[in-house]
């Protein structure tokens, strides 16, 4: 299974996109639906099993503001990087892996909750 991950991003005159990410591969859109459709067009067969988990990228108890403003920035300077053929430090690398890992148990956790809203 192929887990995709959607991000609000911003582009160099400030203007609001979302990235989706899966993998190797990603893309960019105006809105979530833009993004994973350009990211989906880019799979192959055996990466179409897809979980997609949305948030509505504000702040909750599993993910706090303060993380999210950390992850964009990251993002950010990965993206810049990667555009200029470099790669983020080791320790800056380090904490981008950790505030992903840390949105997608976060993702997780609030799709237990939601599951768990729907069926007392």
């Amino acid at each position: 299974m192929t887990t995709v991950a959607i991000l609000p991003v911003s582009n160099a005159s400030g203007e609001r996109l979302y990235r989706a990410i899966a993998g190797d591969k990603q893309s960019t859109g105006k809105t979530a639906g833009e993004a994973l459709d350009a990211l989906t067009a880019q799979l192959e067969g055996g990466e179409l099993g897809t979980l997609l988990i949305l948030q509505n990228f504000r702040p909750d108890w599993f993910f706090s503001e303060v993380e999210q403003q950390r992850l964009s920035k990251l993002m950010n300077r990965w993206r810049t990087a990667r555009d200029q053929g470099e790669m983020l430090p080791p320790e800056q690398k380090a904490e981008l892996e950790s505030l992903v890992e840390a949105e997608l148990k976060a993702a997780t956790a609030r799709t237990a909750a939601l599951i768990q809203q729907l069926n007392p």
